[in-house]
């Protein structure tokens, strides 16, 4: 039996489909000609990841003030190295 494999786009078409409640999930999958474990395979993982869809916007706020912070750091340390630099220019 040939495996198949499904791009995300259907896969998300699909479920959706499901989870409009106007058709069975077995009817959905005979439209799109997949197995009817396939769709409540990806119906499951979709609602079990769900929450990661709203989640994300709060990780890259969290990745952005990362990078704020080591770019302050990053400025410090070039002063830093510019001023040790100047000193042991002069000292010389």
């Amino acid at each position: 039996m040939a495996r198949h494999t499904y791009s995300p786009k259907l896969k998300a078409q699909v479920v959706l489909e499901v989870l409009s409640g106007e058709k069975t999930p077995a009817h959905v999958a005979k439209a799109y000609g997949v197995h009817p474990n396939s769709v409540q395979l990806w119906k499951r993982r979709f609602l079990e990841r769900a929450p990661e869809i709203f989640s994300e916007a709060a990780t890259v706020q969290e990745y952005e003030r990362r990078i704020r912070e080591l770019e302050q750091l990053v400025g410090k340390q070039e002063v830093e190295i510019a001023l040790l630099k100047n000193f042991l220019g002069q000292s010389s």
